[in-house]
């Protein structure tokens, strides 16, 4: 069974006040976009993860776990521990999402895996887990897995975890320029913490933005660009300064809109057409400011049978 599931980014990444559980609350808007890995589950005598790049794809994959500590192991156990079954199974995951580039790929491979081992495991005619079971299964994995299951676009609050489907008119057109380093989640909301401290700064409690939600429902490129936000940016630049050069790059070289994905460090661009997004990949990738460039448009659709 083979399930191919797609990165996101951040449209909005909105970080609250720091909870008695060490979480944040978020106002999380994600959006699938065209860049996926793909998860095969076979069965097998015991638990296995084999980890490789797709083909054709310029990911370095040297740093992922084939192991336990993998999430798509963990969720092959979660889901064999729901079906009351043992977890023997052998997990190939193929990946083209750049690796620690705060587009959840980690994430994503652990959302196929839910999906490919209920459907290897389950009973075909009457099932005992469907795609809302997988989204409850997800976010006992990850805060970003139970969109991975979803994809399209969406709003997540809470920890980013419950999800409201979004209304998104049109195709958008993107290009991220990874690094050629990777950055901690918990170090860049540690630092958000502290700058806001420094500056004497409470965190606001984070509301989704009227405009990026009209800029979707009309498909309108421009007005995303301008509404795109991340909270965690001014962190991610605080530790990584040269991050700033790569948007500034990308916002000279003709992007309508810009950030920092996630918590970095790979940075967004958005482009107004197809052709835009084209010229502006070639001119990224000619002025040498990025480990990697990469195409991809959005909304698609999250983890999917194929």
């Amino acid at each position: 069974m083979t399930v191919r599931v797609p990165a996101k980014v951040n449209l909005q990444l909105g970080v609250g006040p720091l909870r008695d559980d060490g979480y944040h609350d978020l106002v999380n808007v994600f959006h699938a976009v065209s860049l996926f890995d793909e998860v095969t589950a076979e069965p097998a005598g015991r638990l296995e993860v084999r980890v490789e790049a797709a083909l054709d794809a310029r990911v370095d994959v040297g740093g992922v776990p084939a192991d336990d500590d993998n999430l798509a192991a963990r969720a092959a156990r979660l889901v064999a521990a729901r079906l009351g079954v043992e977890p023997r199974v052998a997990l190939r995951i193929r990946k083209a999402i750049p690796v620690a580039g705060g587009m959840a790929g980690g994430s994503a491979d652990a959302a196929a895996a839910l999906v490919a081992c209920a459907r290897l495991w389950d009973d075909p005619g009457e099932p005992a887990l469907d795609r809302d079971d997988l989204v409850e299964l997800g976010a006992e994995i990850g805060s970003d897995v139970p969109f991975a299951v979803l994809g399209g676009t969406a709003v997540g609050v809470g920890r980013g975890e419950r999800l409201t489907s979004a209304l998104t008119r049109g195709t958008f057109h993107w290009v991220f320029a990874t690094a050629g380093f990777g950055l901690s989640t918990p170090a860049v909301y540690a630092e958000c913490d502290r700058l806001r401290e420094l500056r004497g700064e409470p965190a606001p409690q984070p509301s989704v933005s009227e405009e990026l939600m009209t800029a979707l429902a009309t498909g309108d490129a421009k007005g995303l660009g301008a509404a795109l936000t991340n909270d965690l940016e001014e962190a991610a630049l605080s530790l990584r300064p040269s991050l700033g050069r790569v948007l500034d790059a990308g916002r000279e070289l003709g992007a309508i809109g810009a950030l920092v994905s996630g918590s970095g460090p790979t940075c967004a661009f958005l482009a107004g057409t197809e052709e835009d997004a084209d010229g502006l990949a070639r001119a990224l990738d000619g002025a040498g400011v990025a480990a990697q460039v990469h195409r991809a448009s959005g909304p698609v659709p999250g983890a999917t049978v194929v």
